[in-house]
């Protein structure tokens, strides 16, 4: 018999009839790291929201027992008083506060009923030095990168004496050395005692950081695999995340010999007047036609900046240097220029910049080329529901109609209407910017397989991503980036990721 910090016992939970869990047993041992795993829509991230009181007590049906007790969460507070504390993927807090203010929020020292400012910065220092993040208290939050605020985010968790600690997807937004710098911590706080839950889609992570791992398919429990066995191995979670076995995550594409030029730069610079420095250096590069071209670089090496530099300059840079189109001298001056000259670009930023979430699919899909459904400026709504209804079935996006809000779709169908969006403008180059980013192993390998059959069907794709596994497995060649300059050019049966790191960091 375990030695329990929590046991979740026949969880249900049902949404205006939808089920979205179903007799859910999850058990977890005090001091372990505990990762929950699932393709997107499994029921991870609705499980946790029972366990912290978002869902109160008696929306749902089953027993949550924390510390041998049961427990009825009435209201997130509730959790937290127990310790347990949950961190999002979408981080809680306050840009244009300080960093032990943010440490602190709903949670000040206080001494006589006001505040104690020192005691609170001499306390949000220890803390710091626990989560090894080197930053004066006093640093406004957004002018930290997003893997010192995941650290920020954490120590405010143990300011609260946390002894459970949930992390939604910690690795989603984070370079590789921020990655590997968070799961040692995390490591280091299980042997401080305290105990782990981490949702992650990177099963590379969970092999290496887990001593177990649940998985949840359609709102049940698949099984749980015990580390200490070595039953959380790559294959093992595959088949419980998707109900089958995929041989290989990067399916094989018959590659054939490349085309012409496609796309060319030449001594490629940009100048951020807002940023007030060169974010592009004097790249050169090449696209040829029925190629996928990798761009890998740490975050902020200056890959998306290369990407909207190319998509009709969408962010105003100050450019110098060519661009061959086509064997074409070409001046993009709007990201109108791009999309008619066959440029489409994917943002690494769905949610934000890419999708309307409040929109239905059809309008979400129609929206870059309007006038391919319009006739005398007017729109023809069954040619939308037309085009929307091929690119569903294409694409396989999973919903249950085509006027489905987009915001109400899981990550992996969400980057399909993204895709399928720009898909329908008739691109013959598609910049794809972290393509497969939070998404779980079924929707990525489905992603990949639409790549390769728009390459079989005669477009280019630029791809940026930060999973080096990703970038060799997908791609023809790979550029290497830092510092806003290209600093090697690999073909893929040459390059490893030893290689591209070494590049990477110069």
């Amino acid at each position: 018999m375990g030695n329990y910090i929590l046991e979740m016992n026949d969880i249900s939970k049902e949404f205006t009839g939808v089920k979205a869990l179903s007799n859910v047993n999850f058990k977890v041992e005090k001091g372990e790291i505990h990762c929950l795993i699932g393709e997107n829509g499994a029921g991870k991230s609705t499980l946790m929201k029972v366990l912290s009181g978002v869902y109160p007590f008696g929306t749902y049906d089953g027993d949550i027992i924390y510390e041998g007790n049961v427990q009825q969460f009435n209201k997130i507070s509730d959790s937290v008083s127990t310790g347990i504390a949950i961190i999002y993927q979408e981080l809680a807090l306050f840009p244009d506060l300080s960093v032990y203010e943010n440490i602190f929020a709903g949670n000040e020292m206080k001494f006589g009923g006001v505040i104690d400012w020192n005691r609170t910065i001499v306390e949000a220092k220890r803390l710091l030095r626990k989560v090894k993040l080197d930053v004066n208290p006093d640093t406004l939050v957004k002018d930290l990168s997003v893997g010192k605020r995941q650290l920020v985010e954490i120590a405010k968790a143990l300011s609260k004496e946390v002894k459970l600690l949930i992390l939604d997807e910690p690795t989603a937004a984070l370079n590789e050395d921020d990655s590997e710098n968070l799961l040692e911590l995390l490591k280091e706080l299980k042997n401080q005692g305290i105990t782990c839950i981490m949702i992650s889609h990177k099963l590379k992570e969970v092999i290496s950081i887990a001593d177990k791992a649940t998985v949840i398919r359609d709102g049940k429990t698949i099984c749980t695999l015990d580390g200490k066995r070595a039953e959380i191995t790559e294959s093992v979670i595959i088949k419980n995340m998707v109900g089958r076995e995929i041989e290989d995550i990067y399916p094989k594409r018959t590659k054939e010999v490349a085309g012409e030029n496609l796309l060319e730069l030449h001594n490629w610079s940009a100048y951020d007047p807002q940023l007030g420095r060169q974010v592009i250096k004097n790249v050169n590069l090449h696209v040829k036609k029925g190629e996928i071209v990798g761009i890998a670089g740490l975050m902020g090496s200056g890959r998306t900046e290369l990407a909207l530099s190319i998509f009709g300059n969408a962010k105003s840079y100050k450019i110098q240097g060519d661009m061959m189109w086509n064997n074409t001298p070409t001046t993009l001056k709007h990201t109108s220029d791009a999309i008619k000259a066959g440029i489409a670009y994917v943002t690494e930023d769905r949610k934000d910049d890419g999708l309307f979430l409040l929109q239905d699919i059809k309008s979400n899909i129609s929206a870059a080329n309007l006038k391919g459904i319009a006739s005398q400026g007017i729109i023809n709504e069954n040619e939308e529901i037309k085009v929307a209804e091929q690119y569903k079935q294409s694409l396989h996006i999973k919903a249950s109609s085509l006027e489905q809000l987009v915001g109400n779709l899981s990550g992996g169908n969400q980057q399909k209407v993204s895709i399928g969006k720009w898909l329908f403008v008739g691109p013959k180059l598609l910049i794809l910017d972290e393509p497969t980013r939070g998404i779980d192993v079924g929707a990525k390998f489905e992603i990949y397989t639409v790549m390769n059959k728009l390459i079989e069907e005669g477009l280019s794709i630029v791809m940026i991503s930060s999973e080096l596994g990703e970038v060799l497995g997908m791609s023809d060649r790979v550029y290497v980036m830092a510092q806003g300059e290209i600093k090697g050019e690999l073909a893929v049966e040459e390059a490893d990721q030893e290689k591209i790191m070494e590049l990477a960091t110069q």
